[in-house]
């Protein structure tokens, strides 16, 4: 990808080639401002005016891309952000446990308090919250380093009510070019772009009805599969009883996941206005566009099927061809920035370790930190680069892209990305 630039004042210059990069640090004329998204500032003021980009997001429920693109088709930046909607969900349900055990095992009488506890206007749980939020973020940065002068993103990915009927506002709405694109979108999403019935991928794949319409069965999304030209055919119009009845487990497995509720559907769904509104704060013109939409210019483009490839085919703004200088994608995983809790209790939640420390930082480093420890001597020697969990002994854990290296010294450590509530690989 491109390296952001910026001259000594801060003002945000023409992104470069990483090997001009390379050239503009060797020769000392400029110096790394960040790692991630890797940024260099120049040691002298330049009146260069960059040419504006165009900020592409494809919201999803566990990971939304991010691309940065000129209206020529060259991608300057993609990036690939993974929530942590579920895990924050995870955890108030634990937390909901344990402070009714709490109340159970001490009964005094509470008096109930639902009656003066109202939601604010535009209230969204947590664990949706954290979606807009790591969204928003993004944005922010992306707007400190480059000359963002429009956005686009998908609006609505799934329309559930025309999944649920097909024919809930005239046959009219699924006509035209993007006709059955939000179905068989939502479809390949839910089953993995797999075939329900024998298991292959990278194949072509047929919706299927699971109780065939000659016998009485609908177009709902439930009543909905995927399958091989193969495993369609040799079902035909028998009752799927029939033809899995020497398959009993699959059979089962299928007619629950078939049933399973809308939940990421609904999650960007309840999300997508609230991130709308505050995209529309920054003042540049916002584009959207629908989940059809985004895979119609993408296959129409010969594109693979990826979350930054989607976000750079969002609206109607898509250039005909798109291209980049390079192959890499920077991934970054919502980490958030510790917890409040106190101690660790054991199954039983009785506390099982000691107190926190009053202090985050541990000779100079904190958990979250991105760092590089080479050490020299001992039973671990060699190079590590990860993310660092501190102990106030002063031995680190270190997890790698192979795993979670334990025990290294923090005189090996040498800080390469202050922590900012994220995790970044290549």
């Amino acid at each position: 990808m491109k390296v952001f630039v910026l001259d000594t004042h801060k003002r945000k210059l023409e992104p470069v080639h990483p090997a001009e990069a390379r050239l503009l640090l060797t020769e000392q004329k400029a110096a790394v401002f960040r790692k991630y998204p890797f940024t260099i500032i120049l040691k002298e003021e330049s009146q260069q005016q960059p040419e504006p980009l165009r900020l592409k997001i494809d919201p999803g429920s566990r990971t939304t891309g991010i691309v940065l693109l000129k209206d020529s088709g060259e991608i300057f930046f993609a990036m690939e952000l993974a929530h942590r909607g579920q895990r924050i969900k995870k955890q108030l349900d634990s937390r909901r446990a344990s402070r009714r055990n709490r109340r159970n095992r001490k009964t005094r009488y509470r008096k109930p308090r639902f009656e003066n506890r109202t939601r604010p206007k535009g209230w969204l749980p947590p664990s949706l919250k954290s979606r807009v939020h790591n969204i928003e973020t993004w944005v922010k940065r992306l707007q400190s380093v480059s000359n963002i002068q429009a956005i686009s993103m998908e609006l609505v990915r799934f329309d559930t009510q025309l999944m649920q009927d097909p024919e809930i506002s005239g046959v009219q709405y699924q006509q035209g070019q993007l006709a059955g694109y939000e179905v068989r979108e939502y479809l390949l999403k839910k089953w993995n772009r797999t075939c329900a019935y024998c298991g292959k991928t990278d194949v072509p794949l047929e919706i299927e009805h699971i109780v065939p319409r000659s016998r009485g069965g609908s177009s709902r999304v439930s009543n909905l599969t995927l399958a091989c030209n193969r495993c369609n055919k040799l079902k035909d119009n028998h009752p799927v009883e029939l033809f899995l009845q020497k398959k009993p487990e699959l059979l089962t497995k299928i007619l629950r996941k078939a049933r399973a509720p809308l939940r990421d559907a609904a999650a960007v769904n309840a999300t997508r206005w609230h991130l709308y509104n505050r995209l529309q704060q920054y003042g540049y013109p916002v584009e959207v566009g629908s989940g059809g939409l985004t895979k119609y210019n993408r296959c129409s483009r010969n594109l693979p099927k990826t979350h930054w490839l989607d976000a750079a085919c969002v609206g109607r703004s898509t250039p005909g061809t798109l291209f980049q200088g390079h192959n890499q994608v920077l991934q970054v995983q919502a980490m958030g920035h510790g917890s409040r809790q106190m101690c660790r209790p054991d199954k039983y939640g009785f506390p099982r370790t000691g107190s926190k420390s009053p202090t985050k930082k541990v000779r100079g480093f904190q958990t979250g930190d991105i760092v590089k420890a080479v050490v020299t001597t001992g039973k671990k020697v060699g190079c590590y680069v990860g993310r660092v969990a501190v102990r106030a002994s002063g031995s680190f854990n270190i997890k790698t892209e192979t795993g979670t290296v334990q025990g290294i010294g923090w005189k090996y450590c040498r800080l390469s990305h202050a922590a900012d509530g994220y995790t970044y690989w290549y």
